[in-house]
């Protein structure tokens, strides 16, 4: 499969927002954290165009509950990932046949937290990093892929060493 890659759309953000404020209402409960994470929180980034929503549970004990009501959301929820990542759930939602919104809900100011918001917070400010990393996704697309995790993990070389130089890793 090929990946696509999309020029920036600043409906990235009104969507995120919509979302943000649907999960809010119904998580207010847990009082919730919710980010924009991803290349779609990047102005002018190109990106796969799903929705990266990280939520931040001050009590990750309560994720259970969260999760059902995620769910409810039509969400879908992958707890074989739980295996791999026991301190994260994640979930995907469709629009049509193609996903549009991952969520990844961890423990607020978790190692998974820190990381996610500190590479954001980089490629917001630091050219560099964000024409490197924008330059390696149009490369990557040219590529066959067996699936989206296999192109995920051929970002990481590239995401860990941004993480190691940030003040988060330390």
């Amino acid at each position: 499969m090929k990946i696509k890659i999309e020029e920036y759309n600043p409906k990235w953000q009104d969507q995120f927002n919509e979302e943000s404020h649907k999960l809010i209402s119904i998580l207010s409960g847990f009082k919730p954290t919710i980010e924009h994470i991803g290349s779609t929180s990047i102005k002018g980034l190109g990106a796969k165009p799903i929705i990266d929503i990280l939520i931040g549970l001050p009590n990750f004990e309560e994720a259970t509950e969260a999760v059902e009501l995620i769910k409810t959301m039509q969400y879908q929820y992958v707890q074989e990932f739980e295996s791999s990542m026991p301190n994260r759930r994640f979930f995907y939602k469709m629009e049509g046949t193609e996903k549009s919104h991952h969520i990844h809900m961890v423990q607020l100011e978790s190692d998974f937290w820190k990381r996610h918001i500190a590479f954001r917070d980089n490629l917001r400010v630091n050219k560099k990093d964000f024409q490197d990393y924008y330059d390696l996704k149009l490369e990557l697309s040219k590529l066959e892929w067996k699936d989206g995790n296999e192109y995920a993990a051929a970002k990481n070389t590239f995401i860990r060493a941004i993480e190691e130089k940030l003040p988060t890793s330390k």
